[in-house]
């Protein structure tokens, strides 16, 4: 057996059928409780807003503490570690959302019929991506440094679009997909309400929402490529890394119209990303020379969970102090879709 048998092995995991039974039951009830909230376009007022972030801040908080106390400090902290990376992750999702809504000029009434479509969307894409990290971790003997790799690029990507302002660009008539649907079916000018196409001149054609959701949906995918190995870099259990993400992907919808104002604000926010992913990175290349040169010293999850909450709140800090004066969405630059 050679030496990186170990990554091999079958991965150890919290989650018995049972628990993931009722995991999954619980996240799609939730998807369907939110579905229904949402059946009647309406404006979002902040006091919802605030009343659905609380209650889907305090759920992941509460399920961390039985995680805790039912298992053990290590995987509460494992557990905290990774719903924190996959939160912060989760508003740079929201403010590529926002840019998004802006460019296709979503009446403020569909908003949150938009987000919640691309919150179902990344929660299926995470869930496969989840399955198929585990089983690189399974039988790929270089998997954590394939991982490793990939956050590290992406981080290098998040830099290199922050210096450029590049980030804060959406040009939606350059999106493939978006591109795609209009080749092959036309595209009427006004929304109607939820609805995705509608009859016209005898044919069928695609409303703005159905190409904003499509649009949400694509960003999604690129956000799991690197959301998913992060949080690996943290649980190797992939049960916790399914918790983790699901309850940072669901309150998102909330969260967006709490945050809304605020998220242009955040200007440093990619710069601390950058930094979190290239950390994990390091971590978990660390942690795959470790197997092979015992030597290697590693990076414990308490110390990363300190790294991760410094890194927040400076760049926190260093936004709110760089945009003091600033109105809110005044820099936001969105290319018209017209």
């Amino acid at each position: 057996m050679n030496d990186l048998s170990y990554l091999a092995a079958d991965l150890q995991s919290v989650g018995t059928p049972a628990l993931w039974t009722v995991t999954i039951a619980g996240v799609l009830a939730l998807l369907v409780l939110d579905f229904l909230v949402t059946r009647r376009p309406h404006e979002v007022s902040l006091r919802e807003a605030l009343g659905w972030s609380a209650f889907y801040i305090a759920l992941p908080l509460a399920f961390g503490a039985w995680i805790w106390s039912r298992f053990s400090s290590q995987q509460g902290v494992e557990y905290l570690t990774g719903y924190l990376v996959e939160k912060s992750l989760s508003v740079d999702n929201l403010f590529v959302f926002m840019l998004l809504l802006a460019a296709f000029a979503v009446p403020a009434a569909l908003a949150q019929r938009v987000l919640l479509y691309g919150i179902a969307g990344a929660l299926v894409l995470r869930a496969v991506f989840i399955a198929l990290g585990a089983a690189a971790l399974e039988t790929l003997d270089f998997a954590f440094l394939l991982f490793a790799v990939i956050l590290i690029v992406t981080a290098v990507k998040l830099l290199r679009d922050a210096l450029s302002g590049h980030e804060q660009e959406v040009d939606i008539n350059k999106m493939r997909s978006v591109r795609l649907l209009r080749r092959f079916m036309p595209v009427v000018d006004d929304y109607h309400g939820t609805r995705m196409t509608v009859r016209q001149d005898g044919r069928r054609a695609l409303t703005p929402f159905a190409l904003v959701v499509v649009a949400v949906l694509a960003t999604d995918v690129v956000f799991a490529v690197d959301s998913v190995p992060a949080v690996y870099g943290i649980t190797e259990d992939p049960y916790l890394v399914f918790a983790t993400n699901a309850f940072a992907l669901l309150g998102l919808r909330a969260l967006y119209f709490v945050l809304h104002a605020a998220l242009s604000r955040l200007v440093h926010l990619s710069y601390g990303l950058a930094a979190i992913l290239a950390f994990i990175g390091v971590k978990l290349g660390l942690h795959w020379a470790h197997g092979i040169w015992k030597g290697v010293p590693e990076i414990p999850t308490l110390a990363s969970l300190g790294v991760i909450i410094g890194v927040l709140v400076v760049v926190t800090i260093t936004s709110l102090r760089a945009t003091r004066d600033r109105t809110p969405g005044e820099h936001e630059m969105v290319a018209d879709h017209r």
